[in-house]
């Protein structure tokens, strides 16, 4: 026996605001179904879980979560920084080292970190 992930569920004082960063994010689609003030909303990943966001009437109160996603971009880790930082996002914290390796920490527009890793390029350029 085993079990399929479904969703991964994030928490948020409004949900569709929230699934539409993380459309832009991740570049999928919101479900059809979901408008402005809807309780929950959907991104749809082609593959894999769906990203669900439910709203929830408290804010966030831990320090840093305790599941997070990585995210890795097709163009390079800095870029996409740039990129995301430009949509909403926040500096968390900054692992980049100097040959080329880490990742950067950023927080959603609701607090939820995730992190920013190399791409497939850059990961391969490296000795």
């Amino acid at each position: 026996m085993s079990a399929k992930p479904q969703h991964i569920t994030f928490s948020s004082l409004d949900a569709y605001e929230l699934a539409t960063f993380w459309s832009k994010v991740t570049g999928y689609p919101l479900a059809d179904d979901d408008f402005p003030g809807d309780p929950e909303a959907s991104v749809l990943a082609p593959t894999g879980p769906i990203l669900l966001f439910v709203t929830v009437p408290d804010k966030k109160t831990a320090l840093r979560n305790r599941v997070h996603l990585d995210v890795q971009p097709d163009t390079t880790r800095d870029d996409e920084v740039a990129r995301l930082l430009g949509i909403g996002a926040t500096l968390v914290d900054d692992q980049r080292r100097p040959d080329g390796r880490g990742w950067v920490v950023l927080g959603d527009p609701e607090g939820n970190e995730f992190c920013v890793e190399r791409s497939a390029a850059e990961k391969a350029a490296m000795p």
